[in-house]
């Protein structure tokens, strides 16, 4: 029986890496290094953002272990109406792994396009070992959130973002230039701050196409995924769209993975969002 379950750890890994590309930690007071950009940006009722329901973004997933183990979407849905408030609907699916041995991952946000901040967050991990869940509802209001029905816990942010979430708040910020944030955005207190930094361009040639983009660094902190902190460096589109095209991480055991865009599909129009011509 060790032996068995040394090996489905072992296979385990490989579809675990997949999952990686919604693990990111948020952070969002403007407090700002020097020479460092200088206002982080926030979507408000005048703000037309890069996304906006009916977009898809493909990507495959690749381990420098293992190669291509899966594919993963991520997707906006809406509009839908919730107490009055018009919510975007932030989705991504992974599934990933070898053989019968497989890991998947289902993340949603309820995103609050006016205030730039969720509501609602829930997480399923399905793996060949394990099983978790995050049902995660915020209260504005009183300034906590709680999880899975636990007692409330006081709110990181006022404009409290999650790990999918502040992928999408990514690409509203400012990428003209070089500079570094400091972030606390993110609805847990325990994963703030997210130290973001604005790197240099870099063009990148894809089977989807080529790419001139803008390399965005963020210092996270995850317990679960990287026993501390850990860095995910994302390649952002400089386009009208601001699709991020690879998105790659080193983990302990796992060494590098990276999601690849394969494909996307634009939004049409909606309020708040941008008409993106790629």
């Amino acid at each position: 029986m060790s032996r068995i379950l040394s090996y489905l750890r072992g296979r385990t890994v490989l579809a675990l890496a997949a999952v990686l590309f919604v693990a990111l930690a948020a952070g969002s007071d403007r407090a700002f290094a020097q020479d460092s950009v200088r206002a982080a940006p926030r979507a408000n009722a005048g703000a037309r953002l890069p996304f906006g329901p009916g977009e898809v973004l493909e990507y495959r997933v690749h381990v420098s272990i293992a190669g291509e183990v899966g594919a993963g979407v991520m997707s906006v849905e809406g509009p839908e109406r919730e107490g009055g408030t018009i919510l975007w609907i932030l989705r991504s699916e992974i599934e990933a792994g070898r053989g019968p041995v497989r890991a998947k991952d289902q993340t949603r946000s309820w995103f609050d396009p006016a205030r730039g901040a969720i509501t609602r967050f829930e997480k399923i991990e399905r793996h060949p070992l394990s099983r978790s869940e995050e049902r995660v509802q915020i209260d504005a209001a009183l300034g906590t959130f709680t999880d899975a029905g636990n007692a409330p816990a006081r709110l990181g942010s006022a404009e409290p973002l999650d790990e999918l979430s502040f992928l999408y708040f990514l690409r509203t910020l400012p990428l003209d230039r070089e500079g570094v944030l400091v972030l606390r955005r993110h609805f847990d207190p325990a994963r703030n701050p997210t130290i973001v930094r604005i790197l240099g361009e870099e063009t990148l040639t894809l089977p989807s196409g080529i790419f001139r983009t803008r390399v965005v660094e963020m210092e996270v902190r995850d317990k679960k995924r990287f026993r501390g902190s850990g860095t995910i460096r994302v390649n952002i589109d400089l386009g009208a769209c601001r699709v991020p095209v690879q998105i790659e991480s080193r983990m302990p055991l796992l060494g590098t993975t990276t999601l690849v865009l394969s494909g996307w599909m634009h939004p049409p129009r909606y309020p708040f969002a941008f008409w993106c011509d790629g």
